[in-house]
């Protein structure tokens, strides 16, 4: 079974940082590798949006609302999100996407189990 594990989240003051992590892991044991992965994030009452996004070569995007303050980086098999100058509207779950390769599955696409975000003003 290959799934992702996310961890990190937690209750912050605002202007505070966090650091997601999503970890891709087999029960096998066998060697995982996360390719393309991305950040989601939905907060009450609200839509699931994309917060951030790395390719497989590397290449980086954000959305407006966390540039400058958000860094999406890789080191196999773990996607990270360091989030810093954190505000109440960044309050939300935290879920990873993630085409993960196994050489047994070959790639698949993965959601994580989310992490709740909680900022303090």
């Amino acid at each position: 079974q290959v799934q992702l594990v996310e961890s990190g989240g937690g209750l912050v003051q605002a202007g505070g940082s966090l650091t997601l992590a999503c970890a891709a892991s087999v029960t096998s044991g066998s060697i995982t590798r996360i390719d393309r992965a991305a950040w989601y994030r939905q907060a009450p009452g609200k839509q699931r949006e994309l917060v951030a996004t790395i390719t497989r070569s590397g290449s980086t995007d954000y959305t407006d609302f966390v540039k400058g303050r958000f860094t999406i980086s890789r080191r196999n098999p773990t996607v990270y999100l360091q989030m810093n100058n954190l505000k109440s509207e960044d309050i939300a779950v935290y879920y990873c996407n993630a085409d993960v390769w196994t050489p047994i599955t070959g790639t698949i696409n993965l959601w994580g189990q989310g992490t709740q975000v909680t900022v303090s003003s």
